[in-house]
């Protein structure tokens, strides 16, 4: 065996459960698998303008290291230095492979042990490692390529068209009319990121999203700050904010029109003059999809200024100056940006089997939001999708320190979920009405509709089952 833990992605969840496994498990022999050639992630590999994280960066950060910024809402780069300083502050750099993309893992069942086989996406040269335990922390969305939707007239388009996710650097956008396609938080950081720059930016949405706008300076972390020390503040500030999450997300989902009031009456006061309907009015309860939070209502100030634009409106097709909407109104443009969303890939696509035989993830269950059924050893990290993605994977690290010392305990060397309920119900495993949900629907694993097996999405309550809780389960074997 060359490793105890293999840890698979250097992102935000990759890093920090590194960094737990160096404060609660210091006796484990780790290495982390990382395709790229740095550390990062997400935050590494894309590269549009303003690019941000739409969670404050108190519970996006880690629980065990202070966010000690001004602003609530960080930048890449900000995300970036912190997650450095975390890899440098417990050590992780040097556990750290670089260029190897997994291609496949096989469990044996008579060692107990996992392969992994990898490849280098340059070299092509390929490479094997075997280890206990796999913390899968690649993410949910394909590296490779984002999605965009099959445009009508694109090839007569004559201007520059890109997704985000392969930000065109070489192209240069001061002066130029831009049409930015989509609605959700990518769309929303880019215009305004490029306002004062182009001619002329335009969003271009099917349908609005629920935006709100938030200080990005929070009054009252400062005064905790000023008040505590730098540890004690920072859990204080992260506690006041995962209630004042909580709270928002559930009166939304329990009083969706009371919630809408509010919302849309936030957004006019914002825009002042400008009406807001169609452009931010949604016709589904808010939080039935994604929100988008702007930081000092950046996106509303460009609207307001008229250094940007909204259409709500379907594309007929492209032209070769620009796009014909349905209504036949014309948007000019030099530049489009197809902000149109990611494709989902579980485990990067990687090939998943056990004794050879190919193990199929869609047939499976998802056993408190870590674990597939039937698949031994093999943890997966995914955060919220109500809240910061980091929330959850920090509890998932709390709780695999946990199991790794009951199974030292107990002189145990696997760990495996198994479905004991009788007529357990099916549920699609994002509880989310985004396209880009639906269309992954048949690639992804399931959730049950009762408890361990149902994602319920609450900090809270995750936090009493993965921390507090006790580890012996009915529906976890030990061998």
């Amino acid at each position: 065996m060359d490793y105890d833990i293999i840890i698979i992605g250097a992102g935000l969840s990759g890093i920090g459960a590194a960094c737990h496994l160096h404060r609660k498990n210091p006796d484990k022999k780790y290495k982390i698998l990382e395709a790229r050639e740095e550390i990062g992630g997400t935050w590494s590999l894309f590269k549009y303008p303003g690019i941000r994280s739409d969670s404050d960066m108190y519970t996006f950060g880690y629980s065990f290291k202070t966010w000690d910024d001004d602003k609530s809402f960080a930048d890449a780069p900000s995300i970036l230095k912190y997650l450095q300083e975390a890899s440098e502050e417990y050590k992780v750099k040097q556990h750290i492979e670089f260029h190897q993309k997994v291609v496949s893992y096989d469990f044996d069942t008579n060692s107990s042990l996992w392969s992994v086989k990898t490849i280098n996406p340059s070299s092509k040269k390929e490479s094997s490692f075997t280890c206990q335990f796999i913390f899968n922390c690649s993410g949910y969305y394909n590296y490779d390529t984002g999605y965009t939707p099959e445009f009508k007239g694109l090839e007569n388009f004559k201007g520059s068209f890109f997704h985000p996710q392969k930000w065109d650097k070489s192209v240069d956008y001061s002066n130029k009319k831009v049409v930015v396609i989509g609605s959700g938080a990518t769309a929303v950081t880019i215009v305004p990121a490029i306002a004062n720059t182009v001619e002329k930016v335009t969003m271009l949405q099917r349908s609005p999203t629920y935006i709100a706008a938030l200080p990005n300076k929070d009054k009252i972390a400062k005064l905790i700050k000023k008040v505590f020390p730098s540890k004690i503040a920072h859990t204080f500030v992260r506690a006041k904010n995962i209630l004042a999450d909580m709270l928002f997300y559930n009166l939304c989902r329990k009083y969706p029109e009371t919630m809408k009031k509010v919302i849309f009456k936030g957004i006019q006061k914002e825009l002042g003059d400008f009406q807001i309907e169609p452009h931010f009015t949604p016709n589904y309860k808010p939080w039935n999809q994604r929100f988008c939070l702007v930081p000092d209502g950046d996106f509303f100030k460009a609207i307001k200024r008229g250094k940007a634009f909204v259409e709500t409106d379907t594309l007929d097709t492209f032209t070769e100056n620009g796009i014909k909407l349905s209504s036949g109104k014309i948007l000019e443009a030099d530049i489009i940006i197809s902000a149109t969303g990611l494709q989902l890939l579980p485990f990067g696509g990687a090939k998943i089997s056990i004794n050879q035989q190919p193990f199929d993830i869609t047939k499976q269950f998802v056993y408190k939001g870590l674990m597939l059924s039937e698949l031994p050893n093999f943890f997966i990290f995914a955060g919220y999708t109500n809240a910061s993605w980091t929330l959850k994977s920090d509890l998932t690290s709390e709780y695999i320190s946990r199991v790794l010392k009951y199974l030292q305990k107990h002189h145990y060397k696997t760990i495996k979920a198994s479905v004991i309920e009788e007529n357990l119900g099916e549920l699609p495993l994002i509880n989310l009405d985004s396209g880009y949900i639906h269309r992954a629907k048949d690639i992804l694993p399931k959730q049950g509709d009762q408890f361990p097996w149902r994602l319920y999405q609450n900090y809270i309550l995750d936090y009493k089952v993965l921390r507090l809780n006790s580890i012996k389960d009915k529906r976890l074997q030990f061998r």
